[in-house]
């Protein structure tokens, strides 16, 4: 009797690690740098760490949504970057009030996802080489609108979306939480919710059962594509200025962060809410090695290694619940 009851303490332990395990992970991080670094808890530095997520934060939700269809979507760094040009060289160089050159570019992002859904779905070339060559299509297209040079001189209203605050708190840390409660609300209260997880699980089931399984993954590129944009903006209008490099290498952040926050990467598994976990981790570590001097080499070898360690467990979690 006893033997069971050990057993059964063990069994709620792994459980209550599978279920929160991502929050100690977190919890630790900033009690660490806390202890290490004087200048991490303050208040100014925090507010810091949330304004650097916060593009992060909403690129990954359009990015856990491919996930979970067992997709990927390495198209939303360049996606980023054209949306800071276009939007930038509409501003300055047409003229255009900057709502309208903001809602241009959007349309533009969520047509870019739309067209990876599509060629996806219809062609049926896998995603990852899909995304690769859009990744370079449009990165080419970014260059050649700006010849490689930055674009600045927007009017000053336009600061106000990455550089503003209600209260204090900034503005791209409400955008992002605006954007991750629409992310879980279309995850647990919409049946195109329920879709992304029955495709993502087996896709031939999902189509069987009636599901357009074509038209979801027209939806979740689209969004993909959109929330990038949105991204694109936030940055744009933080920075001040539009740089061809402005969104490098994001979505290996994003697929970190995604990964860390417990979706799988062969779909049909996450939630938002461990997804907000998984950017937080990523900020705390990236705003904690630099507070402790870390070459900026030293630190993309880290993030290489906690992207590979997030991977592996995912994978041996699928395998073992096989």
């Amino acid at each position: 009797m006893k033997y069971f009851e050990q057993l059964k303490v063990a069994a709620g332990a792994v459980d209550f690690l599978k279920r929160y395990g991502i929050y100690l992970v977190l919890l630790v991080l900033i009690i660490f740098f806390s202890i290490t670094s004087e200048n991490f808890f303050r208040s100014s530095n925090l507010l810091n760490v949330a304004r650097q997520v916060s593009m992060l934060g909403i690129a990954a939700v359009g990015f856990a949504f491919v996930l979970l269809l067992g997709g990927i979507d390495l198209s939303i760094g360049s996606v980023v970057t054209l949306v800071n040009i276009v939007a930038a060289w509409l501003m300055v160089n047409a003229g255009i009030n900057p709502i309208l050159a903001s809602f241009a570019a959007l349309i533009m992002s969520a047509a870019i996802g739309f067209t990876n859904g599509w060629i996806i779905a219809n062609i049926r070339m896998p995603p990852l080489i899909v995304t690769l060559a859009m990744m370079i299509i449009v990165e080419g297209v970014a260059y050649m609108i700006c010849k490689g040079l930055p674009i600045y001189g927007f009017p000053k209203s336009f600061a106000i979306i990455g550089q503003g605050y209600i209260g204090p708190i900034p503005i791209p840390v409400i955008i992002m939480i605006i954007i991750l409660a629409i992310g879980s609300f279309i995850l647990n209260k919409t049946y195109f919710g329920r879709y992304f997880y029955a495709v993502g699980g087996n896709e031939q089931a999902a189509n069987l059962s009636g599901i357009k399984v074509n038209n979801v993954k027209y939806l979740v590129y689209t969004l993909s594509g959109f929330f990038a944009g949105i991204a694109g903006i936030v940055i744009l209008s933080r920075t001040n200025s539009a740089q061809v490099l402005s969104g490098k290498g994001l979505e290996f952040d994003v697929l970190t962060a995604c990964v860390l926050g417990g979706v799988s990467v062969t779909g049909g598994f996450g939630k938002i809410s461990n997804v907000v976990a998984g950017v937080l981790i990523l900020g705390v570590l990236s705003n904690g090695l630099v507070l402790l001097d870390v070459s900026q080499f030293a630190q993309l070898v880290i993030k290489g290694v906690v992207l590979m360690v997030a991977v592996a467990f995912d994978c041996l979690q699928r395998r073992k619940a096989s």
